[in-house]
């Protein structure tokens, strides 16, 4: 409880402040937080996502306050919005990515969600995102727009590209969190509403997702080909999802990714369109692995896990 209030108030403290020493506070009080709940089950891996986590948020938040330091230093202003030194800029662009975990900073992040149950993996996943999202949002009129762009479009391309490799479902959703950010980032300078958008509607797609997954207690893809005979409707619902998640036009999930990249065509940045959009075909790949193991059939090879049946109580939720 106590945990589930602090990751509330840090990130209202955050969202909702103009002064950098407020929005940093708020930042911490999240980290905190959330340590003890990744912590929670005492396994091995859990402790080494906990540590892993900690030692990243920590020298983030750090280079964070360094930067509005330097910025203050230079002009005097402690406003979130009068970000006008360059090297602060730079840095608080660094600082930001390090916290999001955009390529080249996100190594940590796969690790940290595979060591965590669902639901703190769904909170790292969405919640603990929006923070340094309002951050971006709130000094968009002066980052570096060479280096966002660059960060973007290597995201996009590491996201799908180590997504194919997975087996265990929640490091693909983590690669799928980092393609998504590229998409997020990419556009914030030239229409930060946009990327919002992009935000909320993620966050609910990847909400169901979690969701879902916790309930039918799939932690690999072998246990995802036989869960159908448990809740056939709701891995109907999944398939949706991970459709609407990878951007096909019927669904919800195409609206950002269209808005995007009429956005950078708008811009004369359309070599940058075409590239994040073929991008996103390497993610649309494992979304419909996943689719297709979740509900359409299953492969011609026998797997180690029995069939759930309905009869059987579902498994304790493990990590391993």
């Amino acid at each position: 409880l106590v945990s589930s209030l602090s990751l509330l108030l840090g990130t209202t403290i955050t969202i909702s402040s103009n002064h950098w020493m407020m929005a940093w506070t708020g930042l911490e009080i999240n980290t905190l937080a959330i340590i003890p709940l990744i912590s929670k089950s005492h396994h091995p891996r859990a402790i080494e996502a906990t540590i892993k986590y900690f030692l990243v948020q920590a020298a983030a938040s750090t280079l964070v306050l360094f930067s509005s330091m330097t910025n203050a230093w230079s002009t005097g202003q402690w406003d979130i919005t009068q970000l006008h030194h360059p090297t602060s800029s730079l840095l608080l662009t660094t600082a930001i990515a390090m916290k999001l975990g955009l390529v080249p900073f996100h190594f940590w992040f796969p690790e940290v969600l595979q060591g965590s149950s669902m639901a703190t993996a769904l909170l790292l996943s969405t919640m603990m995102k929006f923070p340094p999202i309002t951050i971006l949002f709130l000094t968009s009129n002066s980052l570096n727009s060479t280096l966002l762009v660059t960060m973007a479009i290597a995201s996009a391309a590491l996201g799908g590209w180590m997504g194919l490799n997975q087996t265990q479902t929640r490091k693909i959703l983590a690669f799928s969190s980092i393609s998504h950010l590229g998409w997020m980032t990419i556009i914030i300078i030239y229409n930060p509403k946009l990327t919002l958008l992009t935000f909320y509607l993620y966050s609910v797609l990847t909400a169901t997702v979690f969701l879902t997954l916790n309930t039918t207690n799939t932690l690999k893809l072998s246990t995802m080909m036989t869960s159908w005979t448990k809740t056939p409707a709701l891995n109907t619902t999944l398939m949706l999802t991970l459709l609407s998640l990878a951007g096909l036009p019927p669904l919800t999930g195409f609206l950002p990714k269209w808005l995007i990249i009429q956005e950078l065509t708008k811009q004369e940045m359309t070599m940058t369109a075409i590239t994040i959009a073929m991008l996103s075909l390497l993610g649309l790949f494992f979304y419909l692995r996943l689719a297709y193991y979740s509900t359409i059939t299953l492969p011609p090879n026998s797997t180690n896990h029995m069939k759930q049946w309905h009869t059987n109580k579902p498994a304790s939720t493990s990590i391993a």
